[in-house]
């Protein structure tokens, strides 16, 4: 596979991700306990910090965005366990949260080898 499939797979990832956070949180499932601004907050903020080195192919960037999708697989497989309601939101979370971690990783990894 080319270079540029890894990184197209990354993107859906990403955005597969952010938007499932988004609908997840404020539509499909608001939580009754904590705002929901708090929880978009604490939930979204973090993926949109390597976002910009992202857009623009920045090595780096995809380096720490392929780590910082770990922390959103754990609590996938965490969620999903836990709360059978929650399960197929939490199942998505982890499908695009692996499409963001190997895809960022092997485009890494073909450009460091290219």
């Amino acid at each position: 596979m080319q270079r540029i499939h890894y990184y197209y797979i990354a993107l859906a990832g990403f955005f597969g991700l952010f938007l499932l956070l988004m609908a997840w949180h404020t539509v499909l499932s608001p939580s009754t306990r904590f705002p929901t601004a708090l929880i978009l907050i604490a939930s979204i903020g973090p993926l949109l910090l390597p976002f910009r080195g992202l857009l623009h192919r920045n090595l780096k960037s995809c380096t720490w965005m392929s780590y910082l999708s770990l922390p959103y697989f754990a609590h996938g497989i965490a969620e999903s366990y836990v709360s059978q309601s929650q399960r197929p939101y939490a199942l998505l979370e982890v499908l695009f949260s692996l499409m963001l971690c190997f895809g960022a990783g092997l485009y890494v990894y073909k450009a460091e080898k290219a």
